[in-house]
C-alpha cells in the first residue's frame, strides 16, 4: 500500500532575506525550494527541520513558529511537507547532503526564483508573520 511521505522544511530568514537551496536530486530537480527533506523515524518535524537545513546548507537557525501543512503530489510522490520559520543565527550557506547550491536571497527575488507557487507562497506567509520580529 502506498503512503505520504512525511517531510519538514524550514523557511530561514536573515533580516530581508531567506536562504533557498537548488535541488540536486529529484523531485524539483535544479529548481530552487526551501531546504528541507523527509523526517525520520522517532525524530519530531521541527528536529527534523532544523536537521536537514543544516545538512543541506551548514546554517544553523531558531525555529520561531509553524507556517503550514501542504500536500505536495508530484512525480508520483505524495509527500506532506510541514514548513517552519526560523531566524538564522550561524552559518554561512554551502551546499550539502542533496542541495546542488545554496544562498541568501532578497525576499522578492527569492519569490520570483521558485517555480512551485505554494512554496512561494509559504515563503510569503513565513515573513508575513515572522520577518520582523527577527533579533
Amino acid at each position: 500500500m502506498k503512503a505520504p511521505t512525511p517531510a519538514a522544511g524550514v523557511v530561514c530568514l536573515r533580516g530581508r532575506e531567506v536562504l533557498l537551496v537548488r535541488r540536486g536530486t529529484p523531485p524539483k530537480l535544479n529548481q530552487w525550494s526551501l531546504p528541507g527533506g523527509r523526517i525520520e523515524w522517532g525524530e519530531r518535524a521541527v528536529d527534523a527541520a532544523l536537521r536537514e537545513l543544516f545538512e543541506e546548507t551548514g546554517v544553523e537557525a531558531q525555529i520561531v513558529g509553524l507556517v503550514d501543512v501542504i500536500d505536495a503530489l508530484f512525480e508520483e510522490r505524495h509527500y506532506v511537507l510541514v514548513d517552519y520559520a526560523a531566524y538564522w543565527r550561524s552559518g554561512e550557506p554551502l551546499a550539502g547532503d542533496d542541495a546542488a547550491e545554496a544562498r541568501f536571497w532578497p525576499i522578492e527575488e527569492a519569490i520570483k526564483q521558485v517555480e512551485w507557487e505554494p512554496t512561494a507562497q509559504v515563503i510569503r506567509t513565513a515573513f508575513d508573520r515572522f520577518g520582523n520580529g527577527q533579533a
